[in-house]
């Protein structure tokens, strides 16, 4: 029995937009890595990158359960001694909430060459507008 492996030229990628709103923030990631990653395709091969485009619409009303809005930190450092940031999940709210879904996608995708030519395909807006009307994107409901 023959294995199936994608080639790059078969493969053809389709746009899928999905709205945050009032949405768990752990529960969207999952479905948002799923599509980029082309894991709801029977032709899914884990070192081929295989997925789709995202749209995330709405990012600053995205919800996580629990005590997480007031105690979640992220944290990152700047390169110079002592230069460890944080900030709550209230703040990255209010100030960069497209941040939120990066970071949270961004670690469950593979590390490497591949996960990051896979993130690249991950478009973030806070609001409900966006600039790929172009493509056509598929709007998911789940």
């Amino acid at each position: 029995m023959k294995s199936y492996i994608a080639k790059k030229n078969m493969i053809q990628k389709k746009w899928y937009c999905i709205d945050a709103t009032d949405k768990i923030l752990g529960r969207l990631s999952t479905v948002i890595v799923k599509y980029l990653r082309g894991k709801n395709k029977p032709e899914y091969t884990p070192n081929i990158d295989v997925g789709d485009y995202v749209i995330v619409l709405n990012a600053s009303k995205i919800l996580v359960s629990g005590k997480k809005y007031k105690n979640k930190i992220y944290y990152h450092h700047t390169g110079y001694i002592g230069g460890i940031k944080k900030c709550t999940f209230q703040d990255m709210l209010q100030n960069f909430p497209e941040r939120i879904i990066e970071k949270s996608v961004r670690g469950m995708l593979p590390k490497g060459i591949l996960g990051r030519c896979i993130f690249k395909k991950l478009k973030i807006f806070s609001k409900n507008v966006h600039i790929h009307m172009a493509q056509k994107p598929i709007f998911l409901n789940f």
